[in-house]
């Protein structure tokens, strides 16, 4: 049970309330003033003191203060033989939680107890969390010895450092990488090394909602906006204000949406929908997709002066092909914790897996090392796993080309047109079936449907028969 605190001058009535919550198989002590209830809390840690108003030696007030400066979870029930409005103000105004006028009843006294042992038991499992979080999204967490990773660790702790120590706004970061790259990794790393990493990290799948629901996400709204607004509702926006708002998918955000995000990013105030005022807010918005945002432009789909607003920090997480020996070294990262995680003792990758791991080309990058790890660690029966144990099938040469290619801008070029040749070879065999497709070349239908979009490739129409119509 909880641990109380009495701080009463009153002996009797003092061991009266010890007496009644010791039943109840609470831990309490008694302090007969001030000075000494200050002494015990601050060897106790109290989850609730009960301060008396007038105590020798300090006020309740100043032993309120005195408690919360010790420790801020406590919460301080004040009781008063002679309550009023003013000295009511002046106990918020310290910290208390409730104000009881005396004489009390014991009743009335366990439920304001409860309630400040409820409220203290949800803050101290949301600080649990909290650090929880914050441990496992850190700078460590972005593992990597190449190369590339270790300049984008350099470049995350640049980002998190432009914070200003006053807190106020800071601008936003857009994160490039291909799917199962890591995002949303780099992203919590952003938050959590920065000084807003006590902050709430609040994050929406865009592509996840339809714009009419997503506004409703992100703006909030206020009772009767809407047919079905029951209630006030605070946005997304509103809810990350002192910290961080991942928008996954940015690239499928919504136009419409997207005019209002940029009215955001200018001023940083947010209306809900239905009112008639805004709010200020202080948030970081950080935006991920693994599109080309400037080829939507182009199209149309997606506005520039957004996509200019939110490269002010450009983050480009490098695939996971493109991170040498790093796939050796997560592979086996992954070994060890996924065995730890499952109970069983780590088997060992031989040689045969290390080199089906170098070859592989891993379209879904990270995000499908770990899932192919984590399924070989269930299904090893013995003390290694092997090539075979990983099942990886042959690397497609057009994603990853066996053909020396020559660098800058002509061997970009060939490389592109061997992958958009492997793909429509892929697509035709299927006849324009993407599941089918995805499954041949082993990669993902998103993956595939990605590739499809950047080469511009979509299913050619039925040729007509001679009298017209579609075969």
């Amino acid at each position: 049970m909880a641990t109380l605190l009495v701080i009463e001058d009153e002996p009797a009535l003092a061991k009266n309330m010890a007496r009644y919550f010791q039943q109840l198989n609470h831990t309490v002590e008694i302090a007969h003033d001030g000075p000494s209830g200050i002494q015990a809390a601050q060897r106790l840690m109290p989850d609730v003191a009960i301060v008396d108003y007038q105590l020798p030696g300090l006020d309740g007030l100043e032993v309120i203060r005195a408690l919360r400066r010790n420790d801020e979870q406590v919460r301080a029930v004040m009781v008063s033989g002679h309550a009023s409005v003013s000295i009511a103000v002046d106990a918020m105004k310290a910290g208390s939680f409730d104000l009881l006028t005396k004489p009390v009843s014991l009743n009335n006294l366990r439920a304001v107890v409860d309630r400040a042992l409820a409220e203290t038991g949800s803050l101290r499992v949301l600080d649990y969390y909290q650090r929880r979080e914050a441990d496992a999204s850190g700078l460590d967490l972005l593992a990597g010895e190449s190369v590339p990773m270790r300049a984008l660790r350099e470049l995350v702790r640049a980002i998190a450092s432009h914070e200003p120590a006053d807190h106020s706004p800071v601008p936003p970061i857009l994160i490039l990488g291909e799917t199962g790259s890591g995002k949303e990794l780099v992203a919590r790393a952003c938050h959590f090394a920065s000084l807003r990493g006590a902050g709430a990290f609040v994050e929406i799948n865009c592509a996840a909602l339809p714009p009419q629901l997503l506004e409703g996400e992100l703006f909030g709204y206020e009772k009767g906006a809407f047919t079905d607004a029951q209630a006030r509702k605070i946005g997304l926006i509103e809810a990350a204000d002192g910290g961080t708002l991942l928008l996954d998918e940015i690239g499928e955000l919504d136009l419409a949406l997207q005019a209002k995000l940029l009215r955001v990013l200018e001023n940083l105030r947010v209306r809900r929908l239905g009112a008639l005022q805004d709010r200020q807010v202080n948030v970081r918005i950080i935006a991920a997709t693994n599109r080309d945002l400037d080829a939507l432009v182009q199209a149309g789909k997606f506005r520039s002066d957004l996509l200019y607003r939110l490269r002010v920090f450009q983050i480009n997480i490098p695939p996971l092909r493109a991170r040498g020996d790093d796939v050796w070294l997560l592979a086996q990262r992954f070994v060890s914790q996924l065995a730890r995680r499952y109970g069983k003792p780590a088997p060992q990758l031989d040689a045969s897996a290390e080199a089906a791991l170098r070859q592989h080309s891993w379209p879904g990058n990270v995000r499908e090392l770990r899932n192919l790890i984590e399924r070989s660690v269930l299904l090893c029966q013995g003390e290694s796993i092997s090539s075979s144990d990983l099942a990886l099938t042959a690397t497609p040469a057009a994603i990853v080309s066996p053909l020396p290619v020559a660098a800058g801008p002509a061997g970009l070029a060939q490389l592109d047109e061997l992958e958009r040749a492997y793909l429509v070879r892929a697509l035709t065999q299927t006849g324009w079936n993407v599941a089918g497709a995805a499954r041949k070349l082993d990669i993902s239908r998103d993956t595939l449907r990605y590739r499809m979009d950047k080469h511009g490739l979509e299913r050619p129409p039925e040729p007509e028969s001679e009298h017209g119509a579609l075969r």
